[in-house]
């Protein structure tokens, strides 16, 4: 589990600081500021949970926060559900606002706060996984 968050922040680092430069460099000239906004504050969540992601896979990898369990492969179970809402919140969240500022459906407008439910829970994990 560990490997596939560290995957995943190193894919979506190096992509978030792809994508905020294409937006700063080939959108500019081509979306209305508000549509340039939307993509900054995909990117913003982007990297920012990129690195949120960094943190739990390092924590996963630290004895002193592992809670004892039954075996010692599996993962503490707040750790996953930060992991997950984490990768799969920027899929969505951040996915979901590029289609917008693009001009994609109106289809996506609804996503965005059920993604901001999964970074959340993902945040939850992390303190769940503190507090053990």
């Amino acid at each position: 589990m560990t490997q596939v968050f560290l995957i995943a922040a190193g894919f979506f680092g190096a992509t978030g600081v792809a994508l905020g430069a294409f937006g700063a460099h080939a959108l500019k000239a081509r979306l209305s500021s508000e549509a340039l906004a939307t993509w900054d504050t995909a990117v913003f969540y982007q990297l920012v949970h990129a690195l949120a992601l960094l943190a739990v896979a390092g924590a996963m990898r630290l004895p002193l926060l592992q809670a004892p369990l039954p075996t010692s492969q599996a993962a503490p179970v707040g750790f996953v559900v930060a992991g997950w809402g984490f990768l799969v919140g920027i899929v969505l969240f951040s996915g979901s606002l590029y289609g917008l500022s693009l001009g994609g459906p109106r289809l996506l407008g609804p996503v965005t706060p059920l993604a901001g439910l999964a970074l959340i829970l993902g945040w939850l994990g992390l303190l769940y996984a503190a507090l053990r």
